[in-house]
């Protein structure tokens, strides 16, 4: 059983080749593009604001992401490199304590300077040198490795700048549209099935080929016992029925923190639903819509995961549960590629038997 919590970039890993080839250097256009254009829509205003401490402007990110290119591959890389500007290495260093000092992460909306103008003036400059780099030098694989985190980084902060946006709308009463699209056909849910996994002896995590962030290795083995795992996502009409039923007023449900934080915030549906006039409605980067039930349903708190997962009769799967159905599973989904930004309901896949969402759509829950 796996609620999920939020759309999902697609992320692109490949294996980092001894010299800096054309592959990585138009994947890196490619990608910087692509945070441009998910800016593209928003106004300078709408790029300077934070909707609360653990969101961050558009314009942060914009500039956050260039300064990762030019902190940790430009400046000790590119002779002759000129730093754009030296109070952009505290104003725009997130949490990396070697580097230096940080700017208050939640007072980055007070930064009215620079100004988004030159917060694209500074992409402009970082881009211009990482083409001088990429013409001038064919670098060992660690240097080939740096530039390809820097990518994967920039990938995690498109969606950062995505989520943080729609947060930032929903307390908008103008009901500001992200992006405009045409209603999709109701495309009924799949029929919700458990697949067995017989468990073992299995290899859990990064096998060291290819592209990883630190924390997904190493590879270790891990006893599972037998196990089901749900054939999708669950829905928004599954969902839906939680909430009919009382779920949020049965503390027998819930984690004691998770019944403190439903008491204490008087919590009541999942974070951007609202009923109106006796129909569901959800705030979207597409606009406030009527609730598509048979959407996977997401933005829920691990503590609301959990209690709907007890509703069911069922629980959410260890992360090691979740990796282990996860191998061999279909790689395609529903991801930023797609032009969407928002889940879709499930699609049956090319692999059969393999769960189905298990990339793309959303985040999912699990129990550890």
């Amino acid at each position: 059983m796996r609620p999920a919590l939020d759309l999902v970039t697609r992320p692109r890993r490949s294996d980092v080749s001894e010299n800096l080839d054309a592959a990585i250097e138009s994947r890196f256009a490619a990608i910087r593009d692509t945070t441009e254009a998910l800016v593209a829509p928003l106004t300078a205003e709408d790029c300077a604001l934070q909707s609360m401490p653990d969101c961050s402007p558009a314009k942060w990110h914009l500039a956050h992401t260039s300064w990762f290119f030019e902190t940790f591959i430009l400046e000790p890389t590119l002779a002759g490199y000129r730093v754009f500007n030296p109070a952009f290495r505290v104003l725009f260093n997130s949490y990396y304590q070697t580097v230096g000092e940080q700017y208050s992460r939640p007072r980055r909306s007070l930064l009215t300077r620079p100004s988004l103008e030159e917060v694209l003036r500074y992409r402009s400059h970082v881009n211009e040198a990482m083409a001088q780099l990429f013409a001038q030098t064919a670098p060992c694989a660690p240097l080939a490795a740096a530039i390809e985190l820097g990518l994967n980084h920039e990938q995690q902060h498109q969606e950062l700048l995505l989520t943080d946006i729609k947060h930032l709308f929903s307390f908008n009463p103008l009901q500001p549209v992200y992006q405009a699209r045409s209603v999709e056909s109701q495309r009924p849910a799949l029929a919700l099935d458990w697949l067995a996994h017989s468990g073992g002896v299995v290899s859990i995590g990064h096998d060291a080929i290819g592209f990883a962030f630190d924390n997904e290795g190493p590879a270790h083995k891990h006893y599972l016992a037998p196990y089901q795992l749900a054939s999708r996502t669950v829905t928004n009409a599954e969902y839906l029925a939680f909430v009919e039923a009382g779920g949020y007023d049965r503390p027998e449900l819930w984690l004691s923190d998770g019944w403190n934080k439903v008491r204490g915030e008087a919590w009541r549906h999942p974070l951007y639903w609202e009923q109106r006039g006796g129909d569901w409605h959800c705030h979207t980067l597409n606009g406030f819509l009527p609730l598509n039930l048979n959407e996977p349903v997401c933005h829920v708190s691990q503590y609301e995961a959990d209690a709907y997962a007890r509703f069911a009769d069922a629980r959410l799967p260890t992360e090691m549960e979740w990796e282990h159905a996860a191998v061999g599973a279909d790689s395609n989904g529903n991801f930023v590629d797609s032009g969407r930004v928002h889940p879709v309901p499930a699609v049956p896949n090319q692999v059969s038997g393999s769960p189905l969402q298990m990339f793309g759509d959303t985040w999912e829950w699990t129990a550890s």
